[in-house]
């Protein structure tokens, strides 16, 4: 039974809206826009030539949608080898997903047996450009040392970069490391910005970390805090 892949549903649908005129009629939509549409209307095989034929003339996002296609087996011949040549093409581009998917499939091995130094590579280049999900996993991959050297400071690095990016998880490590001074210098106040931004954001066990930060220090000014957090 072959892998599954468990990334998720990268397949960019939002296509259909992306660089349609305002009320341009469908007659008019683009190539990548109707293999768009005729994926989400389950119309695979319209799809995959659409996508094949963008593909061949360097279309980095119908190289991705291709790729992902035979990933989650949705062309009559699924090739892993060919989505990840696809992959790698699409990568030359400036888009995070292609590296991204990369990185989630060599971490579970669908291109043969894992291998976390090739996620980690990818998961870089994915987080450069400003993929949450990658820096999310780039840090986890410095913080227990798995496809990269221990790293605690890194790791404080990337966790804070998917923080400001949204990411509750890393916004509640972030507060921790800040508590701990693992990574970073310690910093209570930063601690509770973090434990409170995560708070907000509906994590369940920040309030209580704010009420015991509280205890022990008069917060700053969230303006002061805000702007220390961004470092």
């Amino acid at each position: 039974m072959p892998k599954r892949f468990t990334g998720r549903r990268h397949l960019l649908l939002l296509a259909l809206a992306l660089g349609m005129p305002p009320g341009a009629a469908a007659a008019e939509a683009t190539a990548q826009q109707r293999a768009a549409r005729a994926y989400s209307n389950g119309q695979f095989k319209q799809a995959q030539a659409e996508f094949e034929r963008l593909a061949r003339r360097g279309d980095t996002l119908a190289q991705f949608n291709l790729a992902m296609m035979h990933v989650r087996g949705e062309v009559p011949h699924p090739d892993l080898q060919a989505a990840q040549r696809l992959l790698e093409k699409a990568s030359r581009g400036d888009s995070w997903r292609a590296p991204l998917a990369l990185g989630q499939m060599h971490e579970q091995g669908l291109l043969g047996a894992p291998d976390l130094p090739q996620a980690t590579r990818w998961y870089t280049l994915a987080a450069e450009r400003g993929s949450v999900e990658g820096q999310l996993a780039l840090a986890t991959a410095y913080y227990l040392g798995r496809g990269a050297l221990h790293d605690p400071t890194q790791a404080a690095h990337w966790y804070r970069e998917a923080a400001k990016g949204g990411d509750v998880g890393a916004q509640y490590l972030t507060a921790s490391m800040y508590e701990q001074g693992d990574g970073v210098a310690l910093d209570l106040r930063l601690a509770r910005y973090w434990y409170e931004t995560a708070a907000r954001n509906g994590d369940l066990v920040a309030p209580a970390k704010v009420k015991e930060l509280d205890a022990k220090l008069a917060p700053l000014p969230a303006t002061d805090l805000r702007e220390q957090a961004g470092r």
